[in-house]
């Protein structure tokens, strides 16, 4: 069950406390299913309790007895009285909690009133705050708009849970004397204060703070279980763990996590060594350590072992054949990242679920929120907690910059992050054109972050001509900095594929060379976890940043949700990413392509992740890009296909058990074209460029004439909001551009 602040409670009738008795029979019956459901909870009432419960109501004894029973289990009781105002006071129940973990009370109400309210408890020790809505500079209503932070999170030791599932309600039912059940989490140990105000809806708070009491609790220390974790080499590892009682509460309780853990997140992320604390009962655990690694479930116990045995087991390990995997935009602070008490996390934490995920490679991106704290982590290097198998590096995106409007960047091997002459953020360009040019002349790798921003279109065809509005903050002004030779790729994986690849199909259908990266632009675009969108490139020695941001450039990637591989793609025994990705042919001919692919699905379709089909639009559902969407029918079987020039060609279907499989097309090239593999929306190879009689890549004129007419759109779009000092000068770069593709246009069949 989520960790939101709801009641789980329950009702029933009992002997009034002033004028009616309740007939025998409701109360018998809501009293058996009071029992039943403190046991299904996992939360039962004292054995000897219990017992002498069910010999009174056997023995149709006065209810008033039962009532005595149950007093030591009521925390609060509240009083409604005929004007509907609401005041508590504290019960018999002895006030202890478990630290990290869930304690059961009973609330006793006397509604005088007969109210059919909800009734409501808060407390500022639960309560969770958080304060939006700051506008970040060149951002708009779009994408990453705000900020959000966690007040005072180190005093929020409490968590407040309810049930509302069938047979229980939300309101009182107007009865007297009713029970409900409230349960209390502690994050920590030792004596803990917190203050409990009651409401059944607005102006019913009693005069003189009497709906509010405090309470002292004592907060028995949980055991702490040692982890061994293990990887499939039986070296210790670092694991992604979801851990939840027989209820469903996730430990630790979310709303009280600290850096390293995240409170956005189930998982926490621990290594061998390591320990947990928790209470005495009986969990479940999901584990796992990336999408190469299998997700696996157990059942445990806490009781005299204090040791948790974890095996983890990978279905691929693509770095044994030199593939390393990763995440090129990741962030430590901003959006789903607290600020308080620093602007997001350290480098520690993000090193933490870097291993955690099995990335190869991180890049934690500075950008406008947190600017000033974060960016004294970049060091133009690794970072100190890097190891030989992961990497973390600091690099910038210009997102909250004066320029978000025509684009997100990221920018990659940098070895100096500000801008020349600027004191500010506000000192920035207002367009991308010249950031990427200062870039450049560092030796950056540059590319445009979460593409499909303002690129939306309807149709799934691909490539299609419908044109888009250039109203977002993905690769907008891309179609003009790709004719500068600025940008050396465009980022997919956290937005839909068709927004993504449509217009990255057409440049590359007009001769441009830039290639595409995945990314996760963690925790903005999402919060799951970093690594839901990899690039993995082919490196020649072991594991350094600086080929593996080289081989971006190159195109020695491909990019994957992790679920399916396209290993050492060839055509015509040319590698990806070496000899400049080119075939050349003296004439038109047949050329052979081959790749080692790999796919993993589960036997049991996920029914909550629908497939692709021609009747509905899903490209636009989260997730974008995951395997499951690419399974044929409810086989264990994908298509792998071959694209040239945008157009699939061929295809074949494998098996996605996990086994490395040999695949092999031929194809003719007629004229000079690009081809890729893909596994949609799963995989996507970077392209091989195959010339014919050394000629440009003029694949498509429809694809030149709509990037011409988006260089109109784009403008009508950006201009507005670059500065009048830079106007003309980027007015000039959107006519060269333009220049550019009537040029393809003429050069086109």
């Amino acid at each position: 069950m989520k960790n939101t602040a709801f009641l789980i409670f329950l009702f029933f009738s009992v002997v009034p406390a002033f004028s009616q008795k309740v007939e025998y029979q409701p109360f018998v019956f809501q009293t058996q299913n009071l029992v039943e459901t403190l046991d299904f909870l996992g939360t039962p009432l004292i054995e000897n309790d219990k017992v002498k419960i069910a010999e009174l109501i056997e023995n149709q004894s006065e209810v008033e007895e039962i009532q005595q029973i149950l007093e030591k289990y009521i925390l609060f009781e509240v009083q409604v009285n005929p004007e509907s105002r609401v005041k508590v006071k504290t019960g018999a129940a002895k006030t202890e909690l478990l630290q990290n973990g869930w304690k059961t009370f009973l609330i006793k109400v006397e509604n005088q009133a007969g109210i059919t309210a909800k009734l409501v408890v808060e407390s500022e020790q639960a309560k969770r705050v958080y304060d939006g809505g700051e506008k970040i500079y060149g951002m708009g209503g779009a994408g990453k708009g705000s900020k959000i932070s966690k007040k005072n999170i180190s005093d929020r030791w409490l968590d407040i849970d309810f049930y509302t599932q069938n047979p229980m309600k939300e309101t009182l039912s107007g009865l007297e004397i009713e029970y409900f059940i409230i349960q209390l989490y502690s994050r920590d140990a030792g004596k803990r204060a917190a203050k409990f105000t009651f409401n059944c809806g607005q102006a019913t708070q009693d005069i003189g703070f009497r709906n509010e009491t405090d309470v002292l609790f004592r907060c028995l220390p949980a055991s702490k279980i040692q982890l061994e974790i293990l990887d499939e080499n039986q070296k210790p590892a670092t694991a992604s763990l979801i851990i939840k009682d027989l209820q469903g509460h996730i430990y630790p309780s979310q709303m009280k996590r600290l850096a390293p853990d995240f409170f956005f997140q189930p998982q926490i992320y621990r290594s061998k060594g390591e320990t947990i604390d928790l209470p005495a009962g009986k969990y479940s655990l999901e584990f796992g350590r990336g999408p190469e690694y299998l997700t696996k479930k157990m059942a445990f116990e806490i009781g005299k072992n204090r040791t948790l045995q974890i095996q983890l087991e990978r279905w691929i390990d693509p770095s044994k054949f030199g593939w390393f995997s990763g995440d090129h935009h990741i962030h430590a602070a901003g959006c789903s990242h607290y600020t308080s008490p620093t602007q997001g996390v350290n480098p520690e934490d993000m090193m933490r679920h870097i291993v955690g995920e099995g990335l190869n490679v991180g890049s934690v991106l500075t950008w406008g929120p947190g600017y000033a704290h974060q960016k004294q982590f970049f060091e133009g290097k690794n970072n100190k907690f890097s190891t030989a198998e992961n990497l973390l590096r600091y690099d910038l995106e210009i997102s909250g910059f004066p320029s978000g409007h025509a684009g997100h960047l990221v920018l990659l091997r940098l070895k100096d992050q500000t801008y020349p002459n600027t004191a500010g953020l506000e000192d920035w360009p207002t367009y991308t054109i010249p950031i990427l040019k200062w870039a450049k002349s560092q030796g950056a790798i540059t590319g445009f972050a979460h593409s499909g921003l303002g690129l939306e279109v309807k149709n799934d065809a691909l490539p299609n001509f419908e044109m888009p509005n250039f109203d977002g903050i993905g690769a907008n002004e891309f179609i003009v900095a790709v004719t500068q030779n600025l940008v050396d790729f465009i980022s997919t994986m956290d937005t839909p594929p068709t927004w993504e690849l449509n217009i990255w199909y057409h440049v590359l259908n007009c001769g441009f060379r830039t290639r595409i990266s995945g990314e996760t632009d963690f925790p903005c675009m999402s919060d799951d976890k970093v690594g839901h969108g990899r690039s993995y490139v082919k490196l020649e020695k072991q594991l350094n940043f600086e080929e593996w941001a080289e081989g971006l450039k190159l195109g020695k990637t491909y990019v994957s949700d992790g679920k399916s591989h396209l290993l050492d793609f060839e055509v015509n025994e040319i590698a990806v990413g070496t000899q400049n990705s080119e075939v050349n042919l003296d004439s038109a001919a047949t050329v052979k392509v081959s790749a080692k692919v790999a796919a993993f699905l589960n036997e049991t379709v996920d029914v909550h992740i629908k497939p692709l089909n021609i009747f509905e639009n899903v490209w636009t559902q989260k997730p974008f890009w995951n395997i499951e969407r690419g399974r044929i029918s409810n086989t264990r079987t994908v298509p792998v296909e071959l694209v040239v020039n945008g157009e699939v060609v061929a295809n074949k279907v494998i098996q996605a058990d996990g086994s490395i499989q040999d695949v092999f097309f031929e194809t003719k090239i007629e004229k000079s074209s690009w081809v890729a593999l893909r596994i949609l929306p799963s995989s996507h190879s970077n392209p091989v460029f195959v010339l014919v009689k050394n000629q440009p890549i003029r694949a498509n004129k429809k694809s030149a004439e709509w990037c011409l007419k988006a260089v109109d759109v784009c403008w009508k779009q950006k201009q507005g909001l670059i500065s009048d000092a830079e106007k003309m000068e980027a007015q000039k770069f959107y006519e060269d551009a333009k220049r550019v593709y009537q040029k393809i246009i003429d050069e086109s069949k």
